[in-house]
């Protein structure tokens, strides 16, 4: 776990220091599951100054870290987990809505769980991936989204059901 934790850092700072960044920001993710899971997010994201082809000139690609606190089940008997992530992720304004853009965003990152047993199922390993799809309403400094995002291993080792999530965020620049 301690090498997996560590890989994770390195990749983390090997993809933010080639560029310098531009904008950071924060998010905030409520995160509802399959089988009564609840949880919160809490996202640290940079958006670095890359200089992408004239076609690419639209899409916005950031990296985005996070700690998840995963919650299932009644008060007296619950299982919790607790999650580190890192991803790229790539949006893509489609429409405007009220003069502000629409975008689509999807990701494919690393995650780390505490816990391999949660929410009534065996995930296999702690080492995941973190899959998202979502829907971005990007305002002037903030941005509201909904998400569809999978944590599984990929089959890598059996069992591998997975864990599904919706989320809803609001994120901020500062």
């Amino acid at each position: 776990m301690i090498r997996l934790t560590t890989l994770a850092l390195l990749l983390l700072s090997a993809l933010a220091m080639p560029v310098a960044a531009q904008q950071h920001g924060y998010a905030i993710h409520y995160i509802h599951g399959e089988g009564s899971v609840d949880g919160i997010k809490l996202a640290y994201q940079y958006h670095p100054e890359l200089a992408l082809p004239q076609a690419w000139r639209h899409f916005d690609v950031h990296f985005e870290s996070s700690i998840n606190f995963w919650r299932y089940g009644d008060q007296n008997r619950h299982d919790t987990n607790f999650v580190l992530a890192v991803s790229p992720v790539i949006r893509y304004p489609f429409t405007t809505f009220n003069g502000h853009p629409v975008a689509v965003e999807f990701g494919i990152g690393i995650a780390l769980l505490d816990d391999t047993q949660f929410a009534g199922k065996n995930v296999s390993t702690h080492y995941q991936f973190e899959d998202r799809l979502g829907l971005v309403y990007q305002l002037d400094d903030a941005n509201i989204a909904i998400r569809y995002m999978h944590y599984s291993n990929a089959g890598f080792k059996s069992p591998n059901p997975g864990l599904d999530f919706l989320s809803l965020s609001y994120s901020a620049y500062f």
